[in-house]
């Protein structure tokens, strides 16, 4: 559980502009042992050690937070916290970068980055997606509020660029189908787990849904309208029994080519 006054604690820290709940609390999709995802909104330098000490003052026990960039460049860093016996992760977004990134949405730009615990790649996307899912704790000045009530809105430009984005499944099943011969499951799973991601993010860019973290995609998918039968099912099938001998690739990529098609077809 969150202390009350905590949002409003964290606004008073300098560089903090904003904070707001994210994650599966955010979206009511929680189970009782999910953690609390707080998104710290800040412009400019933010007072790392006002933000220690207001953590030193909640945390059940000592809690290092790291500088921005601390964790990579696209989950700026921030810590994990233990309240009152709950995991209660803060983590930190650039607000100025946050714009940007929805001003690219609504021409219909997207960057995909390396970042730690993204195997996908990080869809820069995921910026707009997070403020249209959150619930606001705190904004003095309803910045982040306001700019949520935009982010509501998918836009047209962002759906079509994903989309096309589709053609790198079928370039990827290519490249696997090459080390199928060879018996490298390493590299088809690899391969494999890029198709399925980028299925899903065609999916979402079609029914105008915020994709913003791989954990779940496949179900997520398989529950949006237009959906190919039984996506969830095939997707996870090819995940979970890729294959050892090149006859055996050979089979899951045939099963993938036909999953692709239904998608993008």
């Amino acid at each position: 559980m969150i202390p009350a006054d905590l949002a409003d604690r964290l606004c008073a820290v300098d560089g903090v502009v904003a904070v707001a709940l994210g994650g599966s609390r955010a979206r009511g999709e929680h189970r009782p042992d999910s953690d609390w995802d707080l998104g710290l909104y800040y412009r400019g330098e933010l007072d790392v050690p006002g933000l220690r000490a207001v953590a030193a003052s909640v945390a059940d026990e000592a809690v290092e937070l790291t500088p921005p960039g601390g964790w990579g460049p696209w989950v700026d860093g921030g810590g994990w916290l233990r309240v009152g016996g709950a995991a209660v992760d803060w983590i930190y977004r650039d607000l100025d970068r946050v714009h940007r990134i929805w001003a690219d949405c609504r021409a219909g730009r997207y960057e995909v980055g390396v970042q730690a615990g993204h195997p996908l790649g990080f869809y820069s996307p995921a910026y707009a997606g997070e403020v249209a899912y959150c619930r606001v704790l705190g904004d003095p000045t309803g910045e982040l509020t306001a700019l949520r009530e935009e982010t509501l809105a998918y836009p047209p430009a962002l759906a079509d660029a994903l989309t096309a984005g589709g053609w790198e499944a079928r370039f990827l099943i290519g490249g696997a189908a090459k080390a199928a011969v060879a018996g490298d499951s390493g590299y088809v799973a690899g391969c494999l787990f890029r198709v399925v991601g980028v299925l899903a993010q065609v999916l979402h860019a079609r029914a105008g849904r915020w994709l913003v973290n791989e954990k779940g995609m496949i179900a997520s998918a398989g529950r949006l309208p237009g959906v190919p039968p039984d996506f969830t099912g095939r997707a996870q099938a090819l995940l979970g029994g890729v294959g050892h001998t090149p006859d055996e690739l050979a089979g899951t990529l045939a099963a993938a080519r036909r999953l692709v098609a239904d998608v993008l077809d």
